[in-house]
């Protein structure tokens, strides 16, 4: 028997991470040492020892030195991934640099943004303000452009500029340390149709692959935030997903997805066992319909829980080959979660305040569906 811990920046106090992810990560380890059969020993600690295999379920995808200094050697290792180089788990490495001279961080792959440039919307990534000020200026010639950071998550740090003036504001907005290491990202600002969520899991030869919308809410302060997704999960791979019945909406989102995934490759000595893409289809300002990956996320998400719903579900029965499922985070003092749901966090945080999340998945929507023909 092994055991699943948890890991993040200085585990042992918990900084950095806020209360209510520490929680939702922690609920969602358990139930995946529980699927694995393993013992749940907490937040990882250097001195633990390694009698036993250890299974991770980091914050953040890990780069290939922490990996190595950790014992994780592959995907059965950790619910999550391994990059290289930590700039190839950001926003950034969808899009081309703004010149062949322009400032790039080691390991920049020149072949991967032309392998997605395809699926992903138009745009530049920069890593000094004159790169990104080159770039966003030839993107305003076609409408408003949105600056997004390099290591932004739930639509945090970002900002729209419709002029050169305000481009120039919102790149000075970013600490130029921040900028080289981090980077920023140039898009056109889309009237956004649908966000959609794309994924695949993989724990111990058990795989789920789904794809869904996400929804969006108001938090305690009135700010938009993410409140969750509505999946529709299947058993095995990529090919598997498209075999079922999907609108020709959400066919191409998956399509965009695993174009990006499988570019992925590019990319030596990177791994997951969990992988997320975000695909938009919007309008931008002279009409013009786009549909691309976002980002990446090769990370515990706001997906997780309906993740591991599904592996536990194909789990308990081997003919069972879909079901549908939904995260929900609330926010407000009087937030609850319905009657059966699978509660992550329900509590007040000290930043976010009053929060629930928590996972459902109905019995009416689990299916056997059978392929299309």
């Amino acid at each position: 028997m092994g055991t699943v811990v948890t890991f993040g920046p200085n585990e042992a106090a918990l900084e950095g991470l806020s209360e209510h992810d520490i929680a939702a990560r922690f609920a969602i380890a358990k139930r995946l040492a529980a699927l694995k059969g393993f013992e749940f020993g907490g937040g990882y600690q250097p001195s633990l020892q390694r009698n036993t295999p250890l299974y991770f379920v980091p914050s953040d995808t890990l780069s290939g030195k922490e990996a190595k200094r950790l014992g994780i050697r592959g995907a059965n290792d950790l619910f999550g991934g391994v990059v290289p180089h930590p700039f190839v788990a950001s926003k950034t490495i969808a899009h081309p640099l703004a010149g062949r001279d322009a400032q790039r961080p080691q390991g920049w792959s020149e072949t991967f943004p032309q392998r997605v440039h395809a699926v992903v919307l138009p745009g530049f990534t920069a890593f000094a303000r004159a790169d990104a000020l080159k770039g966003g200026e030839r993107l305003l010639e076609e409408g408003p452009v949105r600056v997004k950071h390099g290591r932004g998550i739930g639509g945090k740090g970002q900002a729209v500029a419709a002029e050169r003036s305000a481009l120039a504001q919102a790149l000075d907005g970013i600490d130029p340390l921040e900028l080289a290491s981090c980077g920023v990202v140039l898009e056109p600002s889309l009237e956004e149709e649908a966000t959609y969520s794309v994924g695949q899991v993989w724990v111990d030869g058990t795989s789920a692959s789904y794809c869904g919308t996400q929804k969006a809410t108001t938090d305690n302060r009135g700010q938009p935030a993410y409140g969750g997704s509505d999946l529709f999960i299947v058993r095995g791979g990529f090919a598997a997903l498209l075999c079922m019945q999907l609108s020709t909406e959400v066919r191409l989102a998956v399509h965009r997805a695993l174009t990006f995934d499988q570019a992925s490759a590019e990319f030596a000595g990177l791994f997951a066992s969990r992988r997320n893409y975000d695909v938009l289809r919007g309008r931008d300002a002279r009409g013009r319909w786009h549909c691309g990956v976002l980002e990446q996320s090769w990370r515990i998400g706001g997906a997780s829980g309906p993740e591991v719903a599904a592996l536990e579900a194909f789990r308990a029965d081997p003919r069972l080959r879909a079901v549908r499922a939904h995260s929900t985070e609330l926010y407000g003092a009087h937030a609850s979660p319905p009657r059966g749901a699978v509660v992550h966090y329900q509590g007040v945080d000290p930043v976010a305040g009053p929060l629930v999340k928590y996972t459902m998945v109905e019995p009416k929507e689990v299916t056997r569906l059978e392929p299309a023909h």
